[in-house]
């Protein structure tokens, strides 16, 4: 199982690194050039939006849609290959746990993935957007980092761990299950892999909606 969940957290975690600093370098730079243009020459305004967009919504939801084109298409096609060819028969033969031995390790792997994957991109899109601004405003670099210290709020850090580890959870359930279920043929794992694409969108930004109604 150790094994199993080291494997995991390098598959969703590490390497989605390289993709993860593309998109959230690119988010901040769109980010901060439209509402430089918005706005002109406001830091305090621009601190605020930078928060509202990439802390609150962009750093959770692109982070967990990054993971979702990886790692639940991975996981679904993975385990409904285990399905078709009688791995899994095989392990409960064994007396092992397809619980335990194959969800538990990925379900953990993907939540701590996408926690740590979210903060990544957040820093990566509002250090982007620092720079940028100080390039197009001619706003010292250092009063921008104490201005958004200053402005951001521990409920808007609180939501974002909240939104990134209940997204990990869900992807990870909902590609394991359409993963698991019952097939008797190679043509349905397209199927699988296709729904559980699908409905783990959908289970994250219906999470996102509601965790944004509650905490907000």
């Amino acid at each position: 199982m150790r094994q199993v969940l080291f494997k995991q957290i390098y598959f969703t975690g590490i390497e989605s690194l390289f993709t993860i600093s593309i998109v959230g370098f690119l988010a901040g730079l769109i980010v901060v050039t439209e509402t430089n243009n918005l706005v002109g020459r406001n830091e305090l305004l621009t601190v605020k939006i930078l928060i509202w967009t990439i802390v609150r919504e962009l750093g959770p939801l692109l982070s967990a849609i990054v993971i979702i084109g990886r790692s639940s298409s991975a996981f679904a096609s993975e385990l409904s290959a285990m399905q078709v060819s009688g791995e899994i028969k095989s392990l409960r033969n064994m007396a092992i746990s397809p619980l335990s031995y194959l969800i538990l390790p990925r379900m953990l792997a993907m939540m701590l993935a996408s926690i740590v994957l979210t903060f990544y991109f957040q820093a990566i899109a509002i250090s982007t957007g620092w720079v940028v601004t100080s390039l197009r405003m001619d706003i010292p670099l250092d009063s921008e980092i104490i201005n958004f210290f200053e402005t951001i709020d521990f409920s808007e850090i609180a939501a974002s761990f909240l939104k990134s580890m209940v997204f990990g959870i869900l992807v990870s359930v909902v590609s394991c299950y359409h993963g698991l279920r019952p097939k008797t043929a190679m043509t349905e794992v397209p199927q699988a892999v296709s729904q559980a694409v699908i409905r783990s969108l959908m289970a994250v930004f219906a999470a996102d909606g509601v965790i944004t109604l509650l905490v907000f």
